[in-house]
C-alpha cells in the first residue's frame, strides 16, 4: 500500500478550493446531458457520418471538450498536486479564468457545430483553445514542481505534447470550415483523432491509473519495469503515428503503430488489474464495472483500427471505431470520476474533523446502479443501431444515455450538496482552506 499512503500522506493541506474543483466537474455533468440529448437529433444520420458540420459533430464534442477534457483538467488541476506533494497556488484567478473561457468556448463551438455556423464555431475554439493553453502552463508549472511519481510525471509530460498537437490540429479543422485551412484535412483529422483520444486522454487517464486504482483498492504500486515499458510503447506508437500521418512515413506503418499501441495498452490493463485482485478492498462497486467496461471499449477500439487499416470491410467501420473509442473513453472516466467525487468531497468536509467522513457517506449508491445498467445498455444499443442502420435502436441508446446522465447528475449533485453541509464555516478553524 506504499502508493496509497504516498498520495495520501498530507494530501488534505494541498487541496484547491472545492469551488474550484467542482464547477468543473458540474460541468461536465451537464454537458453530459446535452450530449445524449444531441446524439437524440442526430441518430437519423449517425450510421453514414463521415464528417461535417451539423449535430453528429456537435454531439460528438460535446462529449469529447464537454466531458472528457473538462473532467481531465479539473482532475489534474487538483490530482496532480496531490500526488506530486506540491502545495497549490493561493490565487485563484488562472482557475476561474481557465474554467470561464473553457466553458463559455465549447458551448460556442459545439453551438456552431450544430447550427453549421463555421464563424461561431471558430469564435468558439479560440477561448477554448487559450484556455487549454492556460491549463497547459500550469500542468508543466505542477510537472516541472513534481517530488516524486516519477511515472505519473512522465505521463504528464508526453499528454502535455500530445494537446498541443490536438489543439494545433482542432485549430486547423475549425478554420478549415471557414475556408482558412492550414493543415490537409485528412491529415488533420488523423491527427486530431490519435493525438486526442489516444495520446491526450489515453497518456493522462494511464498515468493517473497509476495512483488512482492502487490507492481505491488498497494495493501496491505495479512493477516499474512493466509500467515504463507501457509508457515506452505508448509513445513510440503515437510517434510512428505521427510520421505516417504527416507523410515521413508510408501507410504501411500505421498498421505497426496501431499494433504497438495495443501491446502497450494491454501490459497497462493487466498491470491494473493484479493492483484490483490484490488490493485490500475487493468489490469496488459499479464504479470498476464501468472501468473495466471502458477497458474493453478501448481495447476492442485499437482492434477495429486495426481490421480497417487492413481494409476488411466492415460495415460502419469508422463510426462503430468511434463509437468504441469516445464510449470507451467516456465510460472509462465516469467510472473513476464517480470514485473522485466522494473521495474529494470526503476530504474537503473532513477538513479539522476529528472523524471525517468517509467517501461512502458522500455518495448515492442507487444512482449510481441505475448509471451504470443504462449507460451500459445505451453504449450496446448504440453500437447495434450503427451497424443495423436502426434508427429505433439508436434513439432508444439516447433516451436510456440520458436517463443514466441523469441519473449520474444527481449522484453528483447530492455528494456536492452533502460536502457543503460539512464545510467549516467562515471564521471556523480550516475555512480558509474551504473557501
Amino acid at each position: 500500500m506504499a502508493g496509497a499512503s504516498t498520495f495520501l500522506g498530507g494530501a488534505s493541506g494541498r487541496l484547491l478550493a472545492p469551488s474550484i474543483v467542482f464547477r468543473f466537474f458540474a460541468s461536465a455533468v451537464l454537458l453530459h446531458l446535452l450530449a445524449w440529448l444531441a446524439l437524440f437529433l442526430a441518430a437519423p444520420s449517425l450510421p453514414d457520418f463521415a464528417g461535417g458540420l451539423g449535430w453528429t459533430l456537435a454531439a460528438l464534442h460535446l462529449v469529447t471538450l464537454g466531458v472528457l477534457l473538462m473532467t481531465t483538467v479539473g482532475a489534474s488541476l487538483q490530482l496532480l498536486p496531490v500526488a506530486t506533494r506540491q502545495s497549490v497556488p493561493s490565487a485563484r484567478w488562472p482557475y476561474e479564468l481557465i474554467w470561464i473561457l473553457y466553458t463559455l468556448g465549447t458551448l460556442a463551438a459545439c453551438t456552431g457545430m450544430a447550427l453549421a455556423a463555421p464563424t461561431l464555431l471558430a469564435a468558439g475554439a479560440l477561448p477554448a483553445a487559450a484556455a487549454l493553453l492556460l491549463y497547459l502552463f500550469l500542468l508543466a508549472r505542477n510537472l516541472r514542481g513534481a517530488k516524486g511519481m516519477g511515472l505519473v510525471v512522465l505521463h504528464g509530460w508526453a499528454a502535455g505534447l500530445s494537446l498541443l498537437v490536438l489543439l494545433g490540429s482542432g485549430l486547423a479543422l475549425a478554420l478549415g470550415y471557414s475556408g482558412h485551412a492550414l493543415l490537409e484535412r485528412q491529415t488533420a483529422i488523423g491527427l486530431h483523432v490519435t493525438f486526442a483520444g489516444y495520446g491526450f486522454m489515453g497518456l493522462l487517464v494511464m498515468g493517473f491509473s497509476y495512483i488512482l486504482v492502487p490507492m481505491f483498492a488498497l494495493s501496491d504500486n505495479p512493477e516499474p519495469r512493466w509500467s515504463n515499458l507501457s509508457l515506452g510503447l505508448a509513445l513510440a506508437a503515437l510517434a510512428l503515428a505521427a510520421l505516417v500521418l504527416t507523410g515521413m512515413l508510408p501507410m504501411s506503418f500505421f498498421g505497426a503503430a496501431i499494433a504497438t499501441g495495443g501491446l502497450a495498452f494491454a501490459i497497462h490493463v493487466v498491470l491494473m488489474e493484479q493492483s484490483l485482485r490484490s488490493g485490500m478492498r475487493q468489490g469496488l462497486g459499479s464504479s470498476f464495472v464501468l472501468v473495466r467496461i471502458g477497458w474493453a471499449c478501448l481495447a476492442a477500439s485499437l482492434m477495429l483500427a486495426l481490421a480497417l487499416e487492413q481494409e476488411l470491410g466492415i460495415r460502419h467501420g469508422a463510426v462503430l471505431f468511434g463509437v468504441l473509442l469516445i464510449g470507451g473513453l467516456l465510460t472509462l472516466l465516469l467510472g473513476m470520476l464517480s470514485r473522485i467525487v466522494p473521495f474529494l468531497a470526503a476530504m474537503h468536509a473532513g477538513a479539522g474533523m476529528r472523524r471525517p467522513p468517509t467517501p461512502s457517506r458522500m455518495t448515492v449508491q442507487r444512482a449510481l446502479d441505475v448509471h451504470l445498467y443504462s449507460h451500459t445498455l445505451a453504449l450496446a444499443l448504440l453500437l447495434a443501431g450503427v451497424f443495423l442502420e436502426n434508427n429505433w435502436l439508436l434513439r432508444a441508446a439516447t433516451a436510456v444515455g440520458t436517463l443514466g446522465a441523469t441519473a449520474y447528475a444527481h449522484f453528483f449533485v447530492n455528494a456536492w450538496w452533502r460536502m457543503a453541509r460539512l464545510l467549516p464555516k467562515k471564521g471556523a478553524p480550516g475555512s480558509a482552506k474551504s473557501t
